[in-house]
């Protein structure tokens, strides 16, 4: 996957849980697994993948080990403390800017939000071509930020059965 899909995968996956925000004003255990999910795409980005600007092409993966072997005899990490600690900044830093740009999308199109949500009260989901309606009849005809593509929606919800 591209730099782009995995951080529009993170916003995916933090939608419920920035819906929750600002239809409620509060926030639950709802969106735990979802969350988690976000957190190991952006520790994988960072420590793997070598996605990260500030810490550029170097990868701080776990090393190997045998299956068989406890993890008492297996290696410690190949890092400082200062760099998990660099490490941990980065992951931060990936699911908080995901958060913010969600929060951005979806503050933008609060309209389109709570019709979606009053639909789903009254069926268990929305047909593809409907959301993709509703989608782009709230897209905004000005502004900086990327819609989040209509398809990974529709695959992460299909998935998931988060309905958001």
């Amino acid at each position: 996957m591209t730099r782009a899909e995995l951080l529009d995968r993170l916003a995916v996956l933090l939608g419920g849980r920035v819906a929750e925000e600002l239809v409620f004003n509060e926030i639950s255990t709802g969106a735990q697994n979802d969350l988690q999910r976000a957190t190991d795409i952006a520790r994988s980005m960072v420590t793997e993948y070598g996605m990260s600007d500030r810490l550029r092409l170097v990868s701080y993966e776990r090393p190997r080990q045998a299956m068989f072997l406890p993890e008492s005899l297996s290696s410690e990490k190949q890092y400082s403390e200062a760099k998990a600690a660099q490490i941990d900044e980065e992951i931060t830093r990936f699911v908080d800017d995901a958060h913010q740009r969600v929060r951005d999308i979806l503050s933008k199109r609060r309209l389109v939000l709570d019709e979606l949500a009053h639909l789903l009260s009254q069926k268990e989901s929305v047909p593809g071509d409907e959301l993709r309606e509703m989608l782009a009849a709230a897209t905004p005809a000005t502004g900086s930020m990327p819609p989040l593509e209509p398809a990974l929606i529709l695959n992460d919800t299909a998935e998931d059965d988060n309905g958001l």
